[in-house]
């Protein structure tokens, strides 16, 4: 059954990006598939989220949105699948210019975009604090004091936006979200700070520790190819309006148990 569900969401991608998918010539696939295979960096943790995707150990596969929209990807464009695993999407970002990956979902923002380029997004989100067990603070402002200790995850989009918003904590980085999920369930951290997805799908596993409501920064998780890389830009452009246009985007989500995530508007900008 799921097999036969797939083949409906490939024919209907395929249907929605037939003229760029007939407009696939040598120059295209030297830059999206060079090696044959399309490459998908995917940030891989403890928590999926509409970045994030993380190891089944059951079945011996990585599971999450990403996986689904890369893998349809690759089906749309008749090419095998490798997916090139990374601690963070500040990781995946950072090899961007060494050639490990052809296409990426990570969220979005200016200091990226420097290096690497950005198509429409895919999925938005915002993201707030997590608070450790026996801490009394249920707003931003009251976890913003001396003495107080916050983690992030280095080189994201939410520390960039954390470090912005903190003026009194300490704002210390971490290489990866087991790192910091370690230390908030040891005590050893106050709070940390991450996408709302990605907390929610942590809660389980750290009893004790609240999720705040009041949020600090809104972005989204956009497709984005490395620099330079402008027709395989324009073909995966078409490839995620098509996927939110036919609903893959959406069911894709849902799959993952990410139902309260929002699929991102359609780009009526965006090439077709």
């Amino acid at each position: 059954m799921r097999r036969v569900s797939r083949l409906i969401w490939i024919a209907l991608l395929l249907t929605a990006c037939t003229d760029t998918m007939n407009d696939l010539d040598e120059a295209t696939r030297a830059e999206l598939v060079p090696t044959g295979t399309l490459r998908v960096a995917m940030p891989v943790g403890p928590a999926m989220s509409a970045t994030f995707a993380i190891e089944d150990a059951s079945a011996g596969r990585l599971r999450g949105p990403t996986v689904t929209l890369g893998a349809a990807l690759a089906d749309t464009l008749g090419v095998p699948i490798r997916y090139v695993r990374y601690t963070s999407s500040g990781a995946v970002t950072a090899a961007g210019p060494r050639n490990e990956w052809d296409v990426t979902f990570v969220p979005r923002d200016p200091d990226r975009a420097a290096v690497i380029d950005f198509g429409p997004d895919y999925s938005v989100f915002d993201s707030t604090f997590m608070i450790r067990a026996g801490l009394d603070a249920t707003t931003i402002s009251e976890l913003d004091m001396p003495g107080r200790s916050v983690g992030a995850v280095n080189s994201t989009t939410t520390g960039r936006a954390a470090a912005r918003t903190l003026k009194q904590a300490t704002l210390t980085s971490y290489e990866s979200v087991d790192e910091m999920r370690e230390l908030l369930d040891a005590g050893q951290i106050d709070a940390i700070a991450l996408g709302r997805l990605t907390l929610t799908s942590l809660a389980p596993s750290l009893p004790g520790a609240r999720i705040l409501e009041e949020g600090f920064h809104s972005t989204a998780t956009a497709v984005a190819v490395p620099k330079g890389h402008s027709a395989a830009l324009a073909l995966v452009t078409a490839f995620v309006e098509a996927a939110k246009r036919s609903g893959l985007a959406r069911r894709a989500l849902d799959d993952a148990g990410l139902g309260a995530a929002q699929v991102a508007p359609l780009d009526d900008d965006a090439e077709q």
